[in-house]
């Protein structure tokens, strides 16, 4: 049984298909095909069943996964650990961020780690903080620049690093633009545009309504908060957004009594060994002046 088996065992099962497998381990279909077969070869199991074009999981495949991802997730902390001896800044660093993050905060850190440390490979993933954090519970993520959650996670570490004020808005010829003051109340009763249920953001703004027991009316929901802010800006609802998104195309609703902040910051598994790559990240992300 080889790493490289387990690697693409895993990528197959979690994604279902030998072709995506494929694309995320960059290797060809019939190399990843040929991992599998001697997998399940030196098994002497089969692993998928193969229906068509569909592929799911045997009995022994379903048993095998959960502890291939353990012994996968042990040879990534044994590597970062043995890295970490040294003061070698170097491999891989994989990271998980937002769009939003990604476009308005990391670029400078970004650009500033890779002269530092031009022999580390930035491997980065654009991707929701509430599945950055999935990730990096599990161990596929080593780091994580994301929205922190409401209520802390005691599993994992995390660190505020930016404050993201947070303001209610619209478009700048919507029945609400004009008005100098709002109660929540009179909010309520326009329709809004807001990420979805299961992100922190949308939690910390649900929050707001049910503690004064009033229900949105959320008739458009995406995750990309420059799609949000298009939506608003045509004038199909009001919404909540980073006040740093704030322009000519909407204007900021003065509600009463309400003030709406939420963090961004980093998240990592403190069970796992960190790599110099990730030490040295954190460092920059944490340095006075970020």
């Amino acid at each position: 049984m080889e790493i490289g088996e387990l690697k693409a065992f895993v990528a197959v099962a979690e994604l279902g298909s030998f072709s995506l497998a494929a694309q995320q381990l960059h290797l060809t279909q019939p190399a990843v095909s040929k991992r599998i077969s001697l997998l399940e070869a030196g098994l002497n199991c089969q692993l998928f069943d193969r229906i068509g074009r569909q592929i799911t999981l045997t009995e022994s495949g379903r048993d095998l996964l959960p502890r291939a991802n353990r012994i996968l997730l042990e040879m990534e902390d044994l590597r970062r650990a043995m890295s970490s001896l040294s003061n070698d800044v170097s491999g891989t660093l994989k990271i998980g961020t937002s769009h939003h993050i990604g476009l308005h905060r990391l670029p400078p850190i970004l650009k500033q780690f890779s002269r530092l440390y031009p022999q580390v490979k930035l491997d980065i993933q654009f991707i929701d903080s509430e599945m950055a954090f999935d990730l990096v519970m599990h161990g596929k993520l080593e780091v994580g620049i994301v929205t922190l959650p409401p209520d802390q996670d005691l599993t994992l570490k995390t660190i505020p690093i930016w404050e993201d004020p947070l303001a209610f808005m619209v478009a700048v010829d919507h029945p609400l633009a004009a008005a100098t003051d709002i109660d929540i109340q009179s909010l309520a009763q326009h329709p809004a545009i807001l990420p979805s249920m299961s992100t922190f953001t949308r939690r910390i703004v649900e929050s707001l309504f049910q503690e004064r027991t009033l229900n949105i009316e959320v008739p458009i929901s995406t995750n990309y908060l420059e799609t949000i802010k298009m939506m608003a800006s045509i004038g199909l609802g009001w919404t909540v957004l980073p006040a740093t998104m704030l322009d000519s195309e909407v204007v900021e609703l003065p509600i009463r009594d309400v003030s709406l902040n939420r963090h961004l910051g980093v998240v990592y598994h403190p069970g796992h060994s960190l790599s110099n790559a990730a030490k040295a990240i954190l460092d920059l992300l944490e340095a006075p002046g970020i």
